[in-house]
């Protein structure tokens, strides 16, 4: 009797090991199945962030920064299948006296000579001024530097500096940082001054309107947006931004913010810092988390409306997106959540061609 029950103890724990293993073969392959499909895509579609702060960490790589490793080269985009990306130059806002102010100009000019020309002696990159050169670059298999500039300290009060930097090759600007400056009030600075934008900022959005210039909202405290959205003609991206109603961070969107922005034809472009996306600890910090702010824009204003904006270089990055070489595995993480093709080719590309057509390029 006894070797009776050890029998068929052991059968039952043979059937329970060969299910187990059948279902982690099946797990497996449709791991294998979904990473495959997410490789096709990125070889079909056009890819691009908008928003990285690697064109400093390339132009001054002695510089100390806050990852030991650069998370956005040419390289890592080839290898993460992201075609292009807007490459912005980070301007930290010192003194808004005439001597501050006339060095944040300077700064941004050297900076931006600088990365084009090393833009322009790497043989597989190539600047974009429009969405023909991005999808040029695409078939010809190189990699589309999209340049911007975060901080409009950078036009002091000198409104002729706005076509300054359009004629430099600048298709988009973050109006602000983290300080208040004289275009309008940051989300992250003590007080506002402005209450929204200044007389000076509504001359800066009509200029940049009259240019065709993206204005980018993040940064923007919320009185300043919605006088943005007020007084601009064309739609606005918030360029690498958070949900508030996931992670409560005064650089993230509110839900009435998310509805203006969309409302107006603009994007959200989802930041990939940890600190924008979750309270867990950074090492649980996962692409999962930067997939609940993509599914909670999606459900609020729909897919035409969202995309990403990595900061890598800049505060961004989480497991399993701790650069551009891994930025598959959004697409990966999308896939098993039933996203189809129609929608990721929106979030990664289309809505923001359709943002730069309205734009004239």
């Amino acid at each position: 009797m006894t070797q009776i029950i050890i029998s068929k103890v052991l059968r039952f724990s043979l059937l329970l090991a060969s299910s187990a293993l059948f279902t982690y073969s099946v797990s497996a392959q449709n791991e294998q199945q979904i990473a495959q499909k997410a490789q096709n895509i990125h070889k079909k579609i056009l890819t691009i962030d908008t928003h990285n702060d690697s064109a400093l960490r390339i132009n001054n790589p002695n510089s100390k920064y806050g990852v030991a490793n650069i998370q956005s080269t040419f390289q890592k985009m080839k290898d993460g299948g992201l075609d292009a990306a807007f490459f912005a130059i980070y301007v930290a806002q010192e003194s808004r006296d005439s001597a501050g102010l006339a060095a944040a100009t300077a700064f941004a000019d050297s900076q931006l000579e600088m990365f084009k020309k090393y833009t322009g002696n790497y043989k597989d990159a190539k600047v974009a001024y429009n969405s023909l050169d991005l999808f040029k670059n695409k078939r010809e298999g190189k990699t589309s530097v999209i340049l911007a500039i975060e901080n409009g300290y950078v036009f002091q009060k000198d409104i002729s500096l706005v076509k300054h930097f359009a004629d430099m090759g600048v298709i988009a600007v973050t109006l602000c940082h983290n300080k208040n400056n004289d275009i309008c009030d940051a989300s992250m600075d003590t007080a506002p001054e402005h209450h929204g934008l200044s007389q000076f900022g509504v001359a800066v959005i009509k200029e940049m309107n009259r240019l065709k210039m993206i204005i980018d909202v993040s940064h923007a405290s919320t009185e300043s947006l919605f006088d943005i959205l007020e007084v601009s003609k064309l739609p606005v991206v918030a360029s690498h931004s958070g949900v508030w109603n996931i992670k409560n961070h005064n650089r993230n969107l509110k839900d009435e913010e998310i509805k203006a922005i969309a409302a107006k034809g603009g994007l959200i472009q989802v930041a990939t810092g940890r600190f924008f996306l979750s309270d867990k600890p950074k090492e649980e910090v996962t692409v999962a988390d930067i997939a609940n702010h993509i599914d909670y824009v999606v459900k609020m204003v729909g897919i035409d409306h969202v995309g990403i904006g990595t900061d890598f270089d800049g505060g961004g990055g989480v497991v399993g997106l701790e650069g551009a070489d891994k930025m598959k595995n959004i697409t990966i993480e999308l896939l098993k959540r039933g996203y189809r093709e129609n929608d990721l080719e929106k979030f990664w590309s289309k809505n923001l061609v359709n943002i730069l057509h309205q734009h004239g390029k």
